[in-house]
């Protein structure tokens, strides 16, 4: 968890109801009791300060949660398909919604005048102490200092704009340097890097399908392909060839703790939806990929990293796999949820994983539950049952 003084603050609390209607583009159990929620309204009112804030989506708002207790503090009522995203700080979230990145205090409970506008919003990355939004129906990418969301403001940005709109993802270095996507709405080719003042320094178009992003241990970037691994090393493109012709990893986990990242593997290009059993490491030092066969399929949100570098999978099979990234060895399975099967439409909820210090907290919407459990002990801290069954689920989280 976040460690900071407890704060006594008590402030208002706004009510919210958006009408409009969106779609943004994609990228058995456990017995143990687990204690019920109360509903909190969302009439105006005072709310209590809320300490390491979780939010989790629903069909028609948020969940605002105690991040210790998992009991719920406040429910936001927001029409549409809405993603959370961790915004960079120890108060805010990104939240997704019809009209474009929104800034949702969560310590709070309201959301702030911040907001960056614009057709399909897609990926939210923080990384060196900066957040980078990018819209994927305008190509424009937003970089900001997460400290200057304090008093719910429009931070100042750093702003690019694609050459065309496409589903795209970018990453700001620690030192100025912009890494994003290239692509239109039909094709997506590669990756070009922009100095701090703008000038592109480098550009690599043999990733097609480029899908998602991670940083590993020394600040090594890596772009999924339907090929392979895009890596952005020492000022170069360097690629990462997959063993199969087609292998799709559009989903990739990374850590400062690890030059190993974590992605999905997927070879069937013609599936509606096809289930991998097998996860990719790929080894920034080497440029070489090694394939892990799990022996259950997962989801696109079963990807994390622990906070020692390890490389963590939510399977179907409904236990939490704790896999060491240098050997691909699995180090122990925490008994999280109960089977699942991964629907058919990505917007349709299913367990998800999103981890916070040494604290892995998974939803279990079949249930209308969500779990914390200790990463270390692999023990269950808490558990709780909510009014409605989740869907996105992330948290603040400050200090990367």
């Amino acid at each position: 968890m976040n460690n900071r003084s407890t704060r006594a603050r008590t402030l208002t609390g706004t009510a919210l109801a958006l009408a409009a209607s969106m779609a943004l583009t994609a990228c058995g159990g456990n017995d143990d009791a687990a204690s019920e929620a109360e509903p909190t309204q969302t009439t105006r009112g005072k709310a209590t300060a809320v300490e390491n804030p979780l939010v989790a989506s629903y069909d028609g708002g948020l969940y605002v949660l105690d991040g210790d207790t998992l009991k719920l503090a406040k429910t936001v009522e927001l029409a549409g398909f809405n993603r959370v995203n961790p915004a960079g700080d120890e108060d805010h979230v990104v939240v997704s919604t019809d009209t474009g990145f929104r800034v949702f205090d969560a310590t709070r409970q309201t959301f702030t005048d911040a907001e960056f506008k614009g057709a399909k919003p897609g990926h939210v990355v923080r990384h060196a102490g900066r957040t980078t939004l990018f819209t994927d129906g305008t190509g424009e990418v937003n970089v900001f200092d997460p400290a200057d969301l304090a008093g719910g403001k429009q931070p100042e940005s750093r702003d690019h704009t694609s050459a065309e709109p496409h589903h795209g993802v970018a990453i700001e270095l620690a030192d100025g340097r912009l890494v994003t996507t290239l692509g239109t709405e039909e094709t997506r080719t590669g990756a070009l890097v922009l100095d701090k003042k703008g000038t592109e320094i480098a550009r690599a178009e043999n990733c097609p399908g480029v899908h998602g992003e991670a940083a590993a241990e020394g600040e090594v970037v890596g772009l999924g392909c339907e090929d392979g691994v895009l890596l952005y090393k020492n000022g170069a493109f360097t690629k990462v060839d997959a063993p199969d012709d087609y292998a799709r990893t559009g989903n990739q986990a990374g850590s400062d703790a690890s030059p190993v990242l974590l992605g999905d593997y997927k070879t069937d290009a013609d599936a509606e939806l096809e289930r991998p059993t097998r996860i990719a490491l790929i080894d920034t030092r080497t440029a070489k990929m090694k394939l892990v066969d799990l022996g259950t399929s997962y989801s696109f949100r079963s990807l994390a990293r622990g906070p020692h570098g390890e490389a963590l999978v939510l399977g179907t099979d409904g236990m939490l796999h704790v896999i060491d990234p240098e050997t691909g060895k699995t180090e122990k399975e925490i008994d999280a949820v109960g089977d699942w099967t991964e629907p058919l439409d990505w917007q349709q909820p299913r367990p998800t994983l999103f981890v916070r210090d040494h604290t892995a907290y998974v939803s279990e919407p079949g249930k209308r539950q969500l779990h914390a459990f200790d990463l270390d002990s692999g023990k269950k801290l808490t558990s709780v049952t909510l009014p409605k069954a989740t869907n996105e689920l992330s948290g603040t989280v400050a200090g990367h």
